[in-house]
C-alpha cells in the first residue's frame, strides 16, 4: 500500500503578498496542453532533464542559456530572446519555471528573467519533487515548437540585482544582509558546499553584519512548497528583526540559493527593496580590500 501524499495548502490560503506568481501542480497539470503556456525546467543537475520532464517542458541550462560564456555575467537580451522565441514563447505566453532542490534553479531563473523585466512568468509551487512525488506524468522526448514572437527588453539591474560596490555600502550601515548558506560556510568552517570546489574562495566567512537565513528554512521539507506567509514572517520578522521596508541584498556563493529567498521576500511577504547579489561569496570571499567577518 502506498504512503499518502502529504496534502498542501492551497496557495491562496497562505497569506501571500503576490500568491499569483506561484501555480499548484493541479493547475500545471490542467494546462498541460494549453498553448499559451510553456513550461520550462531549470535544475542544478543538468543531465535530470532528460531522465524524465514534465510533458511538453523545455530545458533551461542555466550555464549555458542564462551566462555570457565569455564575461562573468548574463546573457544580452537578443540571446535570451533568441532562446526564448525558440522555445515557442509568445508575447503573451505564460511563462513556468520549475525545477529540482526546492526549485534552487527555478528561482534563479526567474530572477534572471525578471531583471529583464518579462511578464506573466510564474513559479510551480513544489517544484519537480512534488510533481513526481504525486505520481504526475514525466516524459523523456524533447518537445519541438513554432518559433514565438516574445520580445525581450534592455536589462534593467538596478532594481533587483546587486553589485559589489552595493554590497560595500550595506557593510557601511547602509541597508540589511542575508546570508542564505550553511552555517558551516556562514561561520567560515567551509569554503564551499560539498562537491563544488571550483565555486569555493580564499577566505571563508561572510559579509560582515549579515544575518544567517539559510534558504531551505522557508521551504516545508515535507511538502517542497514554500511555507505560509506568517510562518516566513516569523523567520524573517520576529527572529531578525526585519521590516517590510528594508533595503534587503541577499547571496549565497554565485546568487542561485539567494534567489530562491529573494522571491520569499519580494513575492511572499512583499518586500519592495530587495536584491540578489549574484557575485556572492566566490567574489566577495576572493576579492582584494573587503572585510569579512567569522
Amino acid at each position: 500500500m502506498s504512503t499518502p501524499i502529504p496534502p498542501v495548502t492551497p496557495i491562496e490560503q497562505r497569506g501571500y503578498a503576490r500568491p499569483d506568481v506561484l501555480v499548484s501542480t493541479a493547475w500545471v497539470a490542467e494546462h498541460l496542453n494549453d498553448p499559451k503556456v510553456r513550461l520550462f525546467e531549470a535544475n542544478e543537475d543538468l543531465l535530470l532533464y532528460e531522465t524524465g520532464h514534465i510533458p511538453g517542458a523545455v530545458k533551461i541550462d542555466w550555464l549555458n542559456d542564462l551566462n555570457d560564456a565569455v564575461v562573468r555575467d548574463f546573457v544580452g537580451p537578443e540571446q535570451l530572446q533568441s532562446f526564448l522565441r525558440k522555445a515557442g514563447v509568445e508575447k503573451d505566453t505564460t511563462i513556468v519555471l520549475y525545477g529540482d532542490k526546492n526549485n534552487w534553479w527555478a528561482t534563479y531563473a526567474y530572477w534572471v528573467f525578471q531583471l529583464f523585466a518579462l511578464p506573466n512568468v510564474k513559479l510551480l509551487d513544489g517544484g519537480r519533487l512534488r510533481w513526481a512525488e504525486e505520481g504526475r506524468p514525466l516524459e523523456t522526448g524533447k518537445p519541438g515548437y513554432k518559433p514565438g514572437n516574445v520580445e525581450v527588453g534592455p536589462r534593467n539591474d538596478p532594481r533587483i540585482r546587486a553589485l559589489r560596490g552595493d554590497v560595500e555600502q550595506h557593510v557601511k550601515g547602509k541597508g540589511k544582509l542575508v546570508d542564505v548558506r550553511s552555517p558551516e560556510e556562514y561561520r567560515g568552517e567551509r569554503l564551499h558546499m560539498p562537491d563544488y570546489p571550483n565555486e569555493g574562495a580564499v577566505r571563508g566567512g561572510h559579509v560582515p553584519g549579515a544575518k544567517s537565513i539559510p534558504w531551505a528554512k522557508a521551504v516545508d521539507a515535507v511538502t517542497h512548497t514554500y511555507k505560509s506567509a506568517a510562518e516566513l514572517r516569523t523567520l524573517y520578522e520576529q527572529e531578525q528583526g526585519f521590516a517590510n521596508d528594508d533595503d534587503v541584498v541577499v547571496y549565497c556563493r554565485i546568487g542561485e540559493r539567494s534567489s530562491h529567498s529573494w522571491f520569499a521576500l519580494t513575492y511572499l511577504l512583499g518586500y519592495s527593496r530587495v536584491r540578489n547579489y549574484d557575485g556572492s561569496w566566490t567574489e566577495w570571499g576572493n576579492s582584494v580590500g573587503v572585510p569579512i567577518e567569522k
